[in-house]
């Protein structure tokens, strides 16, 4: 397991980069949407 701390900034843009990256995905690739939501969930909500 990995820790990495981010500041309230870095967060956002961490959520926006993935929010970018999971709607570049179509119906196929649902395996990688499954992940990139999961991965978002375990992300603190203050962003």
């Amino acid at each position: 397991m990995h820790t990495i701390e981010l500041s309230d900034e870095e967060l956002r843009m961490v959520y926006a980069a993935l929010h970018s990256y999971l709607d570049d995905f179509g119906h196929k690739e649902a395996d990688v949407l499954r992940q990139i939501k999961a991965l978002i969930a375990k992300l603190p909500q203050s962003a």
